[in-house]
């Protein structure tokens, strides 16, 4: 009997014993944590979560009252809506200063037909005038109608430029009236985008670790109101020695094992430390003889921590395990074990 119990106590230990290519510290659990915002100031009307809840993006997590924001955007829409009217008036304006070049265009060609008439008159007059044939004042009559008729070409000419003046006059007046539509709209937008800010929602899906505002609370622009917890980032920090760092890159497979939890859980390394530092007291290393240490940074696949994201809590305690060597297996004991 105490040779068997020798036997099984010596296997127990030789399991146990972690082979030279596979380096372990302890740490604590972490949650990557974010604080959600206000963008504006306000007084919180309604907090639509409680501590613990799961929510997902776009969930409103916190009401601040939007009576001033929503009188901002009605407004800019207001204004929006005369601008659009101002453009509409200047077009028809437009419009008519056009049609008045037309009418002068077709009074133009009218007159100067006019003027060929009293040209051909005129002439035929003088030539009869010669002959004796008319008198001097048939002669005179013809050249005032001749007068007439060129004086109104110039007339008709001078109101085609006035209306094509009115025409430019009116298109600068729509381009300007345009501009304050594009304006009144950019203002209606942020007042609009404002108005909507006032619901504080939620950036990711995430798990609500603090309500840190209530009901009737004023708060600040860039004022926190809720702390969620990232279920899907989960990472342990440990503290290697000098000696065992030098071979291991970001991407190395590592495991997890927290105290309290009968399992193994899948972890890579994410991040190691460009300096070293002196151990935390709160790190026990195999050789005190070291003082300097890396941190590197292990993270759980984001599947499996959301698979597990009520069992993995935040400042849990446990080991941390990477494997120097990717050729090697990994042992038994730390072999992948999910709950």
């Amino acid at each position: 009997a105490a040779a068997g119990g020798g036997w099984w106590a010596y296997h127990r230990q030789e399991a146990a014993a972690l082979p030279n290519f596979v380096v372990h510290s302890n740490g604590r659990l972490e949650l990557n944590r974010l604080d959600v915002a206000s963008l504006y100031p306000g007084r919180v009307e309604r907090v639509r979560v409680a501590e613990g809840d799961a929510v997902k993006p776009g969930d409103v997590l916190v009401e601040l009252s939007s009576a001033q924001s929503s009188g901002q955007l009605a407004a800019a829409q207001a204004a929006t809506l005369r601008a659009t009217e101002l453009v509409q008036r200047a077009r028809a304006g437009v419009q008519q200063a056009q049609q008045t070049v037309a009418r002068a265009d077709a009074e133009i060609a009218a007159y100067r037909q006019q003027q060929k008439v009293a040209k051909l008159e005129l002439d035929n007059a003088k030539q009869m005038r010669r002959e004796d044939l008319v008198s001097a004042s048939e002669l005179a009559k013809r050249q005032a109608d001749f007068d007439r008729a060129v004086a109104s070409v110039k007339a008709a000419q001078a109101a085609r430029a006035e209306a094509q003046a009115a025409v430019a006059q009116g298109q600068a007046a729509v381009a300007e009236a345009e501009a304050g539509v594009k304006q009144a709209q950019a203002q209606a937008d942020t007042a609009a985008s404002a108005d909507a800010d006032m619901a504080i929602r939620s950036p990711l899906t995430a798990r609500v670790e603090y309500r840190l505002v209530e009901p009737g609370t004023v708060i600040g622009a860039g004022s926190r109101v809720i702390s969620l917890l990232d279920p899907a980032d989960v990472s342990m920090n440990v503290f290697l020695p000098n000696a065992t760092v030098g071979g291991l890159r970001v991407g190395d497979e590592a495991r997890l094992v927290l105290d309290g939890i009968d399992a193994v859980f899948p972890a890579q390394v994410s991040f190691i430390a460009s300096e070293a530092q002196f151990t935390p007291k709160a790190v026990e290393t195999a050789d005190e003889r070291e003082k300097l240490v890396f941190r590197v940074k292990l993270k759980v696949p984001a599947d499996v921590a959301q698979r597990y994201d009520r069992l993995l809590k935040g400042g849990m305690t446990g080991d941390g395990y990477v494997r120097r060597d990717s050729s090697q297996a990994w042992p038994l004991a730390l072999e992948v074990r999910l709950p």
